[in-house]
């Protein structure tokens, strides 16, 4: 799946400011028809370190009322999170009707992060792909929209914007050990990519691979994508 992007793709700095412009004044539009029709929508954010998650979910919030959206961060689930299922506290952060939820990581951590280090045994993450699957049909039978996006970028794009924050003190804290030991890992998470694209993108909430070695296009894509999600609920 992933062999398939084409990291060459740019979008001219000139031309960005046009259409990042244009997609998200069509975006709030749709925001406010989910408002005032009492649907919702669930945006899944996924990528490799230093992808671009945070600088794409920006373009997506900057123009959205703040009250019809919640951006939740996961990271390790930890004290009452992890006495409960793994998608316990997924289901928590499902929206409000009439809102927006953007996951910034996800349940999906379950088949990557876990089934890589070893957090969870091969049956549990096997079984996963299921239970996401199943989750993800429920929350979308309810008449809710879910819009997944991997954000992928090369080695070498990655080892430059690793650098670029180390020398960076306002972004330096984004930084940390464990960016350096999943980079170390990476064709281990590349297989693991690869499976959970295959098996989880489904027809109720397909996966969309965003070219990200360049940040104006990925940013345009992410926009443009959701928004076309959300014109095509009717």
């Amino acid at each position: 799946m992933l062999e398939k992007a084409d990291l060459s793709k740019k979008l001219p700095e000139k031309q960005y400011w046009n259409e990042i412009k244009k997609w998200q004044v069509r975006l709030r539009e749709q925001s406010m028809r989910l408002f005032n029709e009492k649907r919702m929508a669930v945006a899944v954010f996924e990528g490799w370190d230093a992808a671009g998650k945070g600088g794409s979910i920006k373009r997506v919030t900057e123009i959205l009322d703040p009250r019809g959206f919640n951006v939740n961060t996961f990271a390790a689930p930890s004290g009452e999170e992890g006495r409960h299922h793994y998608l316990w506290r997924f289901w928590k952060a499902l929206p409000q009707l009439g809102q927006i939820a953007i996951y910034d990581r996800s349940h999906y951590g379950r088949v990557m992060v876990e089934r890589v280090e070893g957090f969870c045994t091969e049956q549990e993450w096997k079984r996963a792909f299921r239970e996401i699957n199943e989750f993800e049909w429920q929350v979308t039978n309810f008449g809710s929209v879910v819009v997944k996006f991997w954000l992928h970028i090369d080695q070498e794009e990655q080892l430059r914007r690793f650098k670029g924050r180390e020398l960076d003190p306002f972004r330096s804290y984004k930084l940390t050990d464990e960016d350096w030991r999943n980079r170390a890992k990476w064709n281990d998470y590349r297989g693991a990519v690869d499976d959970m694209i295959e098996k989880t993108s489904t027809a109720w909430a397909p996966w969309t691979v965003v070219e990200a070695n360049d940040k104006f296009y990925a940013r345009v894509k992410v926009v443009q994508t959701l928004t076309k999600a959300l014109e095509a609920v009717k």
